[in-house]
């Protein structure tokens, strides 16, 4: 995987560097780098991919996340299929600058001391977009309060609170202590929601919370912007009230019940966000139609996931669109361009990501693939409701499809949570299918430890993306973006980004829509043996085709590119000739 983005330059940052930001970015993951483990799935992913899309279109942001010094997990899969974890420790001072200024939060009543890390990303012509890593390993923080920035999704849900506080409150603290004063700040999840009680305690001005005026809270919802990404009640923040008081105390639990910051008589952080937000929004089309039935009283709106180009276009089919689309990496719109250049040219380095990809397989299992035979992708985060088992629904008839087809593979990937024993037995469940089920015909291979550089290897080098969520779990779903920038076509049920994706025959195909899982698997068998496989093994120039599509149509709008575009010109700066403030970002200077 090549990434185009360059480690900045680390200069000693004096507060004089923090005069030209405009917005503030919260989320409680971030990937950065392959090197740094401080995320888990697709939402620090689309955080880190929104960042790189800043640097290249010069946007004035900062992004505010925590330092998580143990990581998330590292995986290790049994030959059975049973998933244990370890901690992934890495070493901040090895990678990040540690900045002077330190800030100070009340949890439990105690002061909590937090320390901020930063990290440099930079874009195509060289403008940076630093990120905020928060830490309380300190010295005279409380040995419970030292471990609050040690791992990610970590631990109880009073854990999970003491995190979102430093997360909010204290990300608003240090952006104070360093002199940073973004007009806008953006809530990528719930998890950041308390940055606008921290908002609210610097507008009263050490005033009684409880005595905010209308006035006051406006004036927080004016530079809030929210994003959510959960389409079902039961996956967002809520913590009890007793927990609430214990973390926050009184004066702040009471003031989030007031002003309509709780709801079934838990403080919901979804509507801490949604109350003190003036531009909320879902991730995809279908998306915010779910969030406006569940959120009826607020105004959601939706923008589209997307993925940043540049970090997952495999290297060799980025040498060709340089040589063809030479604009493409700083206007993701070119990518249209590439509907000119030769189908079998992007097969052609198609195949060098299959090799590349083939060649991990082998290096990480010992399974020989083969780079003539279909090869079907699925690598998700292992969790019930994505089905990743549903291939083998009928195994005698997929037995047969590989026999017909000439030879089938189906690479297999993805975490679940540690603390989720449905995902850890859909795992289990591919292992045991690929047992019964492996053959000459049919080879399936489940690679553990799914991460970045994996995931890059993956959507560029098989042939089809698999997807199989429940409807309407999937908000957005972005692996099939990143299939589509290589010119892999998907196969998915119509959930997420992929309702507005398929052009079916065109940039891949939908599996039936219906409640009844059974119709769902034969929709996706019928889609395989009379459509897919035989286009593959008989039409490799229409194949081609569709690869080329894949890529020209699909790549070029979903992207972080266009995403972060949309962001200004509806959340960040209605109104305010964005168009112009993000391609000229001087121009925000004068703001």
């Amino acid at each position: 995987m090549a990434d185009v983005h360059q480690e900045a330059p680390k200069p000693q940052p004096s507060y004089s560097d923090w005069n030209h930001i405009q917005i503030a970015y919260f989320s409680m993951e971030i990937a950065v780098a392959p090197d740094i483990p401080t995320y888990s799935g697709g939402l620090g992913v689309l955080a880190g991919d929104t960042l790189r899309s800043a640097a290249d279109t010069g946007l004035p942001l900062v992004a505010v996340t925590l330092l998580h010094r143990k990581g998330y997990f590292r995986q290790h899969l049994s030959a059975e299929g049973v998933q244990t974890e370890e901690d992934e420790p890495w070493k901040p001072e090895e990678m990040l600058q540690r900045l002077e200024p330190l800030a100070a939060i009340t949890i439990q009543g105690r002061p909590v001391m937090v320390q901020a890390w930063r990290k440099d990303i930079a874009g195509v012509d060289g403008h940076v977009v630093p990120i905020i890593f928060l830490d309380t390993d300190l010295d005279p923080n409380d040995p419970w309060d030292r471990q609050l920035t040690d791992h990610l999704y970590g631990g109880d849900t009073f854990y999970r609170l003491c995190q979102e506080t430093v997360l909010g409150m204290g990300g608003v603290s240090i952006l104070a202590a360093i002199g940073c004063q973004p007009s806008v700040l953006h809530m990528n999840e719930g998890h950041a929601a308390l940055l606008t009680l921290g908002l609210l305690e610097e507008q009263v001005n050490e005033g009684n919370l409880l005595d905010a005026t209308q006035a006051d809270l406006d004036s927080v919802r004016e530079r809030c912007v929210f994003t959510t990404h959960t389409p079902v009640p039961a996956g967002h923040d809520r913590f009890t009230m007793d927990q609430a008081r214990q973390v926050l105390g009184e004066e702040r639990t009471s003031a989030l019940e007031k002003f309509g910051s709780c709801h079934d008589g838990m403080l919901n952080m979804t509507y801490v966000a949604l109350r003190f937000s003036r531009y909320v929004n879902g991730v995809a089309m279908q998306h915010g139609r779910v969030s406006r039935e569940m959120f009826p009283d607020y105004p959601v709106q939706a923008i589209t996931n997307g993925v940043h180009a540049a970090t997952w276009i495999q290297p060799s089919l980025q040498g060709l669109l340089d040589e063809r689309v030479p604009n493409w990496r700083r206007d993701n719109l070119y990518l249209r361009f590439a509907i000119g250049i030769a189908p079998e040219e992007i097969r052609a380095r198609h195949m060098d990501a299959k090799r590349v990809l083939i060649s991990a397989v082998a290096a990480r299992t010992g399974v020989q693939l083969q780079e003539d035979r279909f090869t079907i992708g699925f690598a998700r985060r292992a969790a019930a409701y994505k089905r990743a088992d549903m291939l083998f629904s009928d195994p005698i008839r997929l037995t047969q499809l590989a026999q017909e087809c000439g030879g089938l593979q189906i690479v297999y990937a993805g975490k679940a949570h540690p603390h989720d024993d449905l995902g850890k037995n859909i795992i289990h469940h591919v292992f045991e299918a690929a047992a019964q089920l492996n053959s000459d015909a049919l080879r399936i291979v489940y690679l553990e430890n799914y991460e970045w550089e994996l995931g890059a290897l993956l959507t560029a080098g098989v042939d089809l993306w698999l997807n199989t969520p429940r409807r309407p779990y999937e908000a957005s779903g972005t692996s099939g973006m990143k299939a589509a920038m290589n010119g892999v076509p998907s196969l998915s049920t119509l959930d997420g980004w992929w309702i507005e994706g398929c052009i079916e025959g065109a940039t891949g195909w939908a599996i039936a829509e219906s409640d009844d899982e059974s119709i769902e698997a034969e929709s996706l068998y019928e889609k395989l043996e009379n459509e897919i496989l035989p286009l593959y093994s008989r039409h490799p120039e229409r194949w081609a085709e569709i690869m080329r599509m894949s890529l020209a149509i699909n790549g070029s709008f979903f992207n972080t590119h266009r995403m972060l575009y949309q962001y200004v010109t509806n959340a960040y700066f209605p109104g305010d000739a964005p168009a112009q403030r993000i391609l000229q970002p001087e121009l925000a200077l004068s703001r």
